[in-house]
């Protein structure tokens, strides 16, 4: 089988639904030949494993451990989804202390075991602050970690081919920004459906304004939604989606949705954040974003809420305040 590399590739939780997903999506899309799994669970991620041995996939090496140092040991790419997982009643935003203390020592052992790893997709909640402190303890350059930003686009997309009743392929440019939250900023102004502007559409029977809010308020619950729905939170998307943008850092296909990225810009600061982005083997590269007044309004609110939840991490100590970050890791200006 042809892979688009032959370097280590780590899948940080592998025992779980979303990391074993990941793993065998890897394979089957010909990210590497050279595929470890970690989890601190052994007999789990034994049994992940074997699973995966028993598939009969050929020209891939998998190895497996449950030894931080050996997993992560000469890795050049590294998709993480190790953080505890939210349950029903639960929002993004409840896990924030146990996964924030989770990001910190992944971070520390990344500087530690493989200080020359290309690329890094964090996908534990709040993804937002969890990237965030993953960069800044890593000590890596923000072009070489993205956090898993985009199942708030393809759940927008989803919605508008329900409403419409047509395939989703002919709704196009789908587009969330901000926090990967219940406070994202959903736009309709870079939408098309079936070649015509959204912006066309809302405010006319085909969609009220109203459906519009019904639609965009569907969007920002998404994940809760997968939770009463499945009785777990969501696994099958979030593992496709961060592997298709593990392989873009690999010089395979663009990635088409936006990422969370760190954002710096004089508007938008020391925040890692939804934002439109190229990934290719060079790190992730910052776009233009532009919206409506009222979009960008939206998007304004959304990173407040993030600007208060890195406040909160910051006082809880996980964080040192935003005029050390530099000291900690000199890449963040």
């Amino acid at each position: 089988m042809k892979t688009l590399t032959d370097e280590k590739l780590t899948i940080v939780g592998a025992a779980g639904m979303i990391g074993s997903n990941m793993a065998q999506t890897a394979i089957m899309m010909g990210l590497t030949s050279n595929i470890c799994l970690y989890d601190p669970y052994a007999p789990g991620l034994e049994g992940v494993a074997e699973e995966l041995f028993h598939c009969g996939f050929e020209g891939v090496n998998i190895t497996f451990t449950s030894d931080i140092k050996d997993a992560l040991t000469d890795a050049k790419y590294i998709v993480n989804s190790g953080g505890a997982a939210r349950k029903a009643g639960m929002t993004r935003e409840d896990l924030l202390k146990g996964n924030a203390a989770i990001a910190e020592e992944f971070g520390k052992n990344i500087k530690a075991y493989c200080p020359d790893v290309k690329h890094i997709v964090v996908i534990f909640n709040p993804a937002d602050i969890t990237g965030l402190i993953t960069l800044l303890y890593s000590g890596l350059k923000p072009s070489q970690v993205t956090t898993l930003a985009a199942l708030d686009s393809t759940r927008l997309r989803s919605e508008l081919a329900k409403h419409f009743g047509v395939s989703m392929d002919v709704v196009e440019n789908c587009r969330t920004y901000g926090g990967h939250g219940e406070q994202m900023a959903v736009y309709a102004s870079t939408a098309k459906v079936d070649g015509k502007p959204l912006t066309d559409i809302i405010g006319t029977d085909a969609l009220t304004k109203d459906q519009w809010t019904e639609i965009q308020a569907k969007v920002t619950k998404g994940g809760a939604n997968i939770i009463a729905l499945r009785g777990r939170s969501s696994f099958q998307s979030p593992s496709y989606v961060s592997i298709e943008m593990i392989a873009a850092a690999m010089g395979g296909r663009p990635f088409r949705w936006p990422a969370g990225a760190y954002v710096s810009n004089g508007k938008f600061d020391h925040i890692m954040m939804a934002w439109e982005t190229s990934i290719t083997k060079d790190g992730v590269a910052l776009k233009e974003v532009k919206g409506t007044p009222e979009e960008e309004a939206d998007l304004e609110k959304s990173y407040k809420h993030l600007c208060a939840l890195r406040d909160e991490v910051i006082g809880m100590g996980v964080l040192p305040p935003i005029s050390e970050w530099h000291a900690l890791n000199p890449n963040i200006k």
